[in-house]
């Protein structure tokens, strides 16, 4: 008896491991790689759908952006807001800065300790931080509006956001939910 119960119970926790597994692995997240110039649409681990020659700030990337360094922030975020009508066709704005760059940037002085709390009172709370620091703000994922293409596939031009062709930010709109993980190395 004690035997079947051992083993109804470590066939439960299987189950149980398994199912979260399997679970957490389903999560639609974004992929942004900044060297690469591409954005992958992910579940799990299994890339579903890859936009090639996206743009990047002028600038490059940098785990330590600042407002006006035309940087793009490397780091895990999530969508905070969604904008169907933007200058830049259609806007998918994170919740920029994370945790992590505040905490460099407190570290750094380059940020107060009243901005750092504010920042982490909001992203504690899921809310969008403080988009007005030094560490700058409205980071997001956009199309071209009405830019010339032909500058978007030849240069890294944006301030810091990720940019896509005004189509392929239609078809990523079908994917993209507030909340969704953004990963951008």
């Amino acid at each position: 008896m004690q035997y079947m119960k051992c083993r109804f119970y470590l066939s439960l926790l299987f189950f149980c491991l398994y199912s979260l597994q399997c679970k957490a692995g389903t999560e639609i997240w974004l992929l942004i790689d900044t060297k690469e110039h591409h954005l992958a649409v992910m579940e799990g681990e299994r890339v579903k759908l890859t936009f090639e020659n996206i743009a990047t700030g002028r600038y490059g990337a940098s785990k330590t952006r600042m407002k006006g360094d035309n940087q793009t922030p490397i780091g895990t975020f999530r969508i905070a807001w969604i904008s169907q009508k933007h200058q830049y066709y259609k806007f998918f704005g994170l919740d920029f800065p994370a945790q992590e760059m505040a905490d460099i940037a407190l570290r750094e002085k380059k940020i107060s300790e009243k901005t750092w709390l504010e920042i982490t009172r909001a992203l504690n709370s899921r809310k969008l931080p403080p988009q007005d620091t030094a560490l700058g703000g409205y980071i997001g994922i956009h199309g071209t509006g009405r830019g010339n293409k032909s500058i978007h596939n030849e240069f890294n031009w944006t301030n810091g956001c990720i940019a896509l062709t005004n189509a392929q930010i239609d078809v990523l709109s079908a994917w993209v939910y507030i909340g969704m993980k953004v990963t951008i190395q």
